[in-house]
């Protein structure tokens, strides 16, 4: 085939604990392409989307600049033609520039008869990462290339950890309408942090990933928590600690920011508790006079998938 259409799922990152080492992909929203391959080198990008614009030369987005790694990896020759359909909003805070990033470079590699394995293809998704926000960072585009939970256990060399998913885990995220840029996100953070934090959060990091293992939703819960970078972060989004404490009394195993942010995670045990825990951050959202989006998703374990 000289064309495919695909679709690649919106991520959570971090995780509470997990920055810039641990994220998780929806089952959507998500991110839609349109790629073709063509006789003539070079790159070429057009966006259909109505709610965003992008830049178009292929060194100035994302997903062009990831495309561009890609092929410099094969030495190949070959072009791409791109059309975007975005349905994540840029600056949401759940993987929008990933997500064009994991599309671009799945679908060429489909498209090359699969000369990599998807978790090979990380590291040229992580060039676009770098562009949108200064770090070459893999806990959003890790999750949108290989699914479920993955854990970026080392950067040099890149070491990637695929965790167990339990059963009838769903994630509620809210986007509350409001600009926040992840590379000011990222200013506001301590380059220095104590002792006595770091080991705390060694300790929920550890513990959400062993939760994960054994499908025990109560150690999820308790390690669902962030004591280094939600305190300075959660100050960026108006109400944040409202909504927070509306989701845990609705039922949510826990609530953190996803990414940078302005968008809210929680998980939970069923898609029913998930849905009533998305109304009540809406309606304190609401209440904070913000108007908001909410979506809820199971956990998706397959990553990029070509659509018919």
């Amino acid at each position: 085939m000289d064309s495919l259409h695909i679709f690649a799922p919106a991520t959570v990152a971090n995780v509470a604990a997990g920055f810039d080492i641990l994220g998780f992909a929806l089952n959507a929203p998500g991110d839609e392409i349109t790629i073709r391959k063509t006789d003539t080198p070079g790159i070429t990008i057009h966006n259909k989307t109505e709610f965003a614009s992008m830049p178009l030369a292929p060194e100035k987005n994302t997903a062009g600049v990831a495309l561009q790694a890609y092929l410099q990896h094969l030495g190949s020759e070959h072009g791409f033609e791109i059309t975007f359909l975005k349905k994540i909003k840029p600056g949401s805070g759940i993987g929008s520039s990933a997500a064009s990033s994991a599309a671009a470079v799945f679908g060429a590699n489909e498209l090359l008869g699969r000369p990599l394995e998807r978790k090979d293809l990380v590291q040229f998704a992580m060039q676009g990462e770098k562009l949108a926000s200064g770090s070459a960072h893999a806990d959003n585009v890790a999750p949108a290339l290989m699914g479920g939970f993955v854990l970026v256990r080392s950067y040099n060399p890149l070491d990637l950890v695929t965790i167990p998913v339990p059963e009838n885990l769903y994630a509620s995220v809210i986007h509350p309408q409001i600009e926040l840029k992840t590379e000011d996100s990222r200013r506001v953070l301590r380059k220095q942090i104590l002792l006595k934090d770091a080991v705390v959060q060694w300790g929920n990091t550890a513990g959400l990933i062993a939760g994960l293992f054994k499908g025990d939703y109560e150690l999820i819960g308790r390690s669902l928590q962030d004591v280094i970078i939600e305190p300075i972060r959660s100050l960026l989004i108006p109400g944040f600690e409202s909504i927070k404490t509306a989701a845990l009394q609705a039922g949510a195993l826990g609530c953190s920011i996803s990414g940078s942010g302005p968008s809210i995670f929680t998980l939970s045990t069923s898609e029913a508790t998930a849905q009533t825990v998305a109304k009540a951050m809406q309606q304190m959202c609401s209440q904070q006079g913000i108007e908001s989006e909410i979506h809820v998703s199971p956990i998706n374990t397959q990553g990029p998938r070509i659509v018919q």
